[in-house]
């Protein structure tokens, strides 16, 4: 009975890439050019699921060859393989650029939020404003029932002194006089000079 052929035809055995590593670890030009078409293709394949950029990826993977070439005397045989060795580069490589990018995205949001927060001179003013109306609420209830009517009727709602009168169902001259001392109560509460 004869045995089905493999699919694809029998596996090419590729270059040995622990003994391409340790010639790059000793400045060999050649052996990086045949590690690095051995090992890019994969690298960039890793690298681009990671990231799922194209661009990025491209300079992620020539980064991480780069790493690879520097650092390649650091590789460790009894660690793992050196295909291993070399895909671990890589998936730091891109996840590390995946973290870069995700810390700009936030401090440009971030940036974003400031700009919409109201500046340190608007809450100020805010709050000033509300200390005031909390002011004028509480000097208005040290008036009289009369001087508190007429101020609010003539000043918060913008009535005419004779309308005020006519709503009150009291004479001018009291409307006019109830304002005038109101008036002065207030600012001696609020401590407004003249």
């Amino acid at each position: 009975m004869n045995e089905p052929a493999p699919i694809g035809g029998p596996a090419l055995a590729g270059p040995d890439l622990q003994e391409l590593l340790a010639l790059v670890a000793r400045g060999d030009q050649d052996a990086f050019a045949e590690l690095y078409d051995a090992v890019s293709g994969t690298v960039l394949g890793l690298v681009r699921a990671v990231l799922r950029d194209p661009a990025q990826s491209e300079e992620v993977t020539q980064e991480v060859l780069v790493e690879v070439w520097r650092t390649a005397a650091r590789f460790k045989p009894s660690l793992g393989s050196a295909r291993t060795w070399i895909l671990t580069l890589a998936h730091r490589r891109a996840v590390d650029r995946v973290r870069s990018a995700q810390a700009a995205t936030d401090r440009e949001h971030r940036a974003a939020l400031l700009e919409r927060t109201p500046a340190y001179d608007e809450v100020t003013e805010q709050v000033e404003a509300r200390l005031e109306r909390e002011q004028v609420r509480r000097c208005l209830g040290g008036l009289t029932e009369l001087q508190r009517q007429s101020v609010t009727l003539a000043y918060y709602r913008g009535l005419a002194y004779r309308e005020v009168a006519e709503l009150l169902a009291v004479p001018l001259g009291t409307v006019k006089t109830r304002l005038r001392d109101g008036l002065i109560r207030l600012r001696d509460c609020l401590g407004v000079s003249v």
